[in-house]
């Protein structure tokens, strides 16, 4: 399976695990499951750093370099992704989450958030 994380559920994937489910760190651990990350993920982090969120202290480019050295695979946004968020219902107006969630659509990954109203979309998400 190949599993898509939530912003705020991969600083925790990869460095705060106790903050997870056990359901989600078995799903992390399991060596047949492939870890993803977005450009999304980074880009939200690196915008509401700047705006002073205090939720989103880690370090975009440390974090990234983390993520890679650890065998997750990066997503990259393309022109489809952004198509399909045109085709999303309005159920959230975060643009970061609706992004998540048409890539995990498009790609056919399994969204892991710890967003309830992002499991309210139809499509592979899980609330973890």
């Amino acid at each position: 399976m190949h599993l898509l994380l939530d912003t705020h559920v991969l600083p925790w994937a990869a460095g705060q695990p106790d903050r997870l489910s056990k359901q989600a760190v078995d799903l992390l651990d399991d060596p047949a499951n492939t870890l993803v990350f977005s450009a999304a993920n980074l880009w939200e982090i690196t915008i509401k750093q700047g705006l002073g969120r205090s939720d989103f202290r880690v370090d975009a480019a440390v974090l990234r370099r983390g993520l890679l050295e650890n065998g997750y695979d990066e997503l990259a946004i393309t022109s489809r992704h952004t198509i399909a968020v045109g085709q999303l219902p309005s159920i959230h107006k975060d643009p970061f989450d609706r992004i998540l969630v048409a890539q995990a659509e498009n790609e056919g990954l399994l969204l892991l958030t710890a967003d309830e109203t992002v499991t309210r979309y139809p499509g592979p998400i899980r609330l973890i």
